[in-house]
């Protein structure tokens, strides 16, 4: 049986991903159990349930990022009109300049 394509996890929705990193987690708790008992016989399932595992936690991983980068490109659009207002420089006249103090040099 080959290893599992990460394919076949980016298919799943949301909840299903959730749900199989479950299901794996469990399988290889039996798989544990199974072989502390010594009735383990398939012991390539170990392999391909840690690969399964590292492929959907990866997926869900990808997927909290991507949501992140979202939800800063949406900030930053909300707040450029304000940066936009407050970065521009303001226009004095030649008298507001010499009305203002210069810096004390040491």
């Amino acid at each position: 049986m080959p290893l599992p394509k990460i394919e076949d996890a980016r298919k799943l929705s949301d909840e299903e991903l959730v749900d199989e990193i479950e299901a794996v987690k469990k399988e290889l708790f039996q798989l544990r159990l199974q072989k502390a008992t010594s009735n383990l016989e398939k012991t390539h399932q170990f392999k391909h349930n840690r690969h399964r595992l590292a492929q959907l936690l990866t997926v869900e991983r990808e997927r909290q990022l991507a949501d992140d980068a979202s939800e800063e490109a949406k900030e930053e659009v909300a707040t450029e009109p304000e940066a936009a207002e407050s970065s521009e420089p303001q226009a004095t006249s030649p008298e507001e300049e010499a009305e203002k103090p210069e810096p004390e040099k040491e």
